[in-house]
């Protein structure tokens, strides 16, 4: 997915890690509405980058949506846009979503099922619901790559995990480890993704890596995450230094929440339009690549003008740390 902003504030994230504070309480983090773009554009939810924290291990962005409905907003219909710096991760939870890039790949992005895209030196994409689509729902998540893979090559990944059975939730972990399940999926830092649902009245404790800061972010129900309750649409931090996350759904049907975790990410980056990069100059050039129709590739099949960039500031914007 794009960040459609007109206007898209740069961001320098990261530093270097956060000392261990295991008896910290939750920080809960409310997201911000953005419009995808059009007259009839659905409207997503971001809870990651934001003023009070804009990361958690690599995961540098977050935007959560639905359920909505396609015959009134007329669903998500991106247009070729480039990535530089970063892995993209689609999650749905309903719906159905093409995929078309410039390595060639046209996947479909259904429940329960992970695509990942690396951007790395540069990729382009397009994504468009179906029509057999009623009702879109899901995540769209990015990871920074570490300096060293900054510039990797383009890539694109698929896995549908089995779904894991503890204590009345079902969980889909769809990267990294967490409760006997491992996703074979490659990521270039230790990271942490997976979808957890809760029965009603279940309280779910899960050992965790203690080197791992997490994001609970909640998409239904009331869940009340290592003592701090959480509302639809609440992205709860936890620092790291606890072995342990517990869940509880305080509500009276299903809750359903993503739960993110990785190392606290000891690098700054400069976060801009689609382009994750390590300084203005980066951003700079990535930005003029993509309107001279260099570095990026071509999307084939799309039927449309690809996106253009955004005009860059005149000045360079304030920097914001991983925290405040």
């Amino acid at each position: 997915m794009s960040n459609t902003e007109a206007r898209p504030a740069e961001m320098r994230c990261g530093s270097t890690a956060e000392r261990p504070r295991p008896d910290a309480a939750v920080e809960v983090l409310t997201p911000r509405d953005v419009p995808l773009g059009g007259p009839r554009a659905m409207t997503v939810r971001r809870t990651l980058p934001q003023r009070t924290r804009s990361m958690i291990g690599a995961w540098c962005f977050a935007d959560h949506y639905g359920p909505d409905d396609v015959a009134r907003s007329g669903g998500m219909d991106v247009a070729p846009h480039p990535h530089t710096g970063l892995q993209t991760v689609s999650w749905l939870f309903s719906g159905e979503i093409e995929h078309r890039d410039s390595l060639g790949s046209h996947a479909l992005v259904r429940p329960g099922e992970l695509n990942l895209m690396t951007g790395g030196h540069g990729i382009a994409h397009s994504e468009v619901s179906t029509p057999r689509t009623t009702v879109l729902h899901g995540v769209q998540l990015w990871v920074a790559l570490p300096r060293e893979h900054q510039h990797t090559a383009r890539d694109f990944q698929h896995y549908a995990p089995e779904p894991v059975r503890l204590d009345g939730a079902l969980l889909r972990v769809f990267l990294g480890s967490l409760a006997g399940a491992d996703s074979p999926v490659h990521t270039f830092t230790p990271l942490l993704g997976a979808e957890i649902t809760l029965e009603p009245g279940a309280v779910l404790s899960l050992t965790v890596d203690p080197c791992f800061e997490h994001g609970v972010l909640v998409d239904q129900g009331g869940v009340r995450a290592s003592g701090t309750l959480l509302r639809p649409a609440d992205l709860g931090y936890l620092p790291n230094g606890g072995d342990t996350v517990t869940l509880a759904n305080e509500s009276d049907g299903p809750a359903r929440v993503v739960l993110l975790g990785g190392p606290p990410f000891g690098e700054e980056i400069v976060m801009w339009w689609n382009f994750v990069a390590r300084s203005h100059e980066e951003i700079a050039q990535a930005r003029e690549d993509w309107r001279t129709g260099a570095r990026f590739g071509e999307v084939k099949g799309y039927g449309g003008a690809p996106l253009p960039a955004p005009e860059l500031p005149t000045v360079p914007l304030k920097p914001r740390g991983r925290a405040r």
